[in-house]
């Protein structure tokens, strides 16, 4: 809200009198002027034009209509890049005879029983390090050195280890997203700002009430960001994963697909891990605002 006043008029009075408005006794004296109260709509509210919900698939449609336009006039080949229509219908055919759901089935599970995996090693060795600086010195120097390897690179390796069923996927999995949690969850913990910690100590609490009621809350922004970037390394570790002897999952779909050059089948796969990642990315979200609620975060201005 805020206050409003009216100058006065040549005969003394409001020109645009409020209630409880008074005139003046005399030529040149000042006038008494009661305050108008007038609401004040916030800049945010007065904005106009689509809701986000409708902006925000434009640029995909947008990139939709330009391939399907690229077919249409030929400047696209059908033979190296299936139009979307034809994407679509071999989706549905996929869909109706179950073989795609079978696929997305198994190709959940691995990256489900990679992420759980890798998440609680990554997640365990942060909180060591971070909270402990026995931990640190041992574990952290040993962590980056290892993460510096890219984990295509130990696919061999993993082989020779494991054979070639379902453990070395697994393990590739949990190899790629145990080390964005743990750069995450170590850099969360050690960010905790000091003056809560000694606040805390003030008040007597002891370290597992510190843990517990500051540095976790305090670090669990930064572990839900590790949980996101895990995930998109989740969907990469297993599309490499799945080149591994895989007779099922969508690994497989592809590579049978591209035996027979359908590129129809490759882009549909394709299209389903991205679907998967924004709908696990989507899931993140929603924890963030559950659990961060206590937060106020910048949504953008």
């Amino acid at each position: 809200m805020t206050i409003q006043t009216f100058p006065a008029g040549k005969d003394g009075q409001n020109t645009t009198p409020g209630e409880g408005a008074k005139k003046t006794d005399s030529p040149g004296t000042p006038v008494d002027v009661a305050p108008v109260l007038t609401t004040v709509v916030p800049a945010g509210a007065q904005r106009r034009g689509l809701p986000r919900w409708v902006r925000r698939p434009v640029g995909p449609l947008c990139l939709l209509a330009a391939w399907q336009i690229a077919v249409w006039t030929g400047s696209a080949s059908t033979e190296l890049l299936a139009s979307p229509w034809t994407v679509a219908t071999t989706f549905a055919d996929l869909v109706g005879n179950g073989e795609l759901p079978r696929a997305i089935l198994v190709s959940l599970r691995r990256a489900g029983t990679g992420l759980l995996l890798g998440g609680f090693a990554g997640i365990t060795l942060a909180l060591l390090a971070g909270l402990f600086r026995l931990g640190e010195d041992l574990i952290d120097a040993a962590v980056q050195m290892i993460r510096t390897i890219p984990f295509v690179g130990l696919i061999p390796l993993f082989i020779i280890w494991f054979g070639i069923g379902e453990r070395p996927k697994t393990a590739l999995v949990a190899f790629g997203v145990a080390f964005p949690l743990y750069l995450n969850t170590y850099a969360g913990i050690r960010n905790v700002d000091a003056n809560l910690i000694e606040a805390a100590r003030t008040v007597g609490l002891g370290r597992a009430g510190l843990i517990r009621h500051v540095i976790l809350p305090g670090a669990l922004p930064n572990v839900l960001v590790g949980l996101r970037f895990s995930l998109g390394i989740a969907w990469l570790a297993l599309i490499f994963a799945e080149q591994i002897n895989a007779n099922q999952g969508l690994g497989h779909l592809m590579n049978r697909a591209q035996e027979f050059q359908r590129t129809d089948i490759i882009v549909v796969c394709l299209v389903v891990y991205a679907v998967l990642g924004l709908a696990v990315d989507a899931v993140v979200r929603l924890l963030e605002r559950l659990l961060l609620s206590w937060r106020p975060a910048f949504s953008g201005a």
